[in-house]
């Protein structure tokens, strides 16, 4: 059996194939945008705060993400 098609354990409700599958990709999406965040943070700690001007601001920022979470959501009737 290989570490994909584990039992599980006794007081747990299995899950499907597909759906291990989806919880390891978020689990490694996490996983990497938190070494990013610690990999920012070790920097920060170790050469200071990033210049003002070669930031982008976050009214920047969040009107592109929003911009892009609207493009994604199509048209509902």
């Amino acid at each position: 059996m290989s570490d994909h098609e584990q039992q599980p354990a006794p007081d747990r409700q299995p899950v499907t194939a597909k759906g291990a599958d989806a919880l390891r990709a978020y689990a490694a999406r996490q996983q990497s945008n938190a070494n990013e965040l610690a990999a920012f943070l070790e920097d920060v700690a170790a050469n200071g705060l990033p210049a003002p001007e070669t930031t982008t601001p976050w009214e920047v920022v969040r009107d592109r993400r929003l911009a892009e979470l609207a493009s994604q959501r199509g048209n509902v009737a």
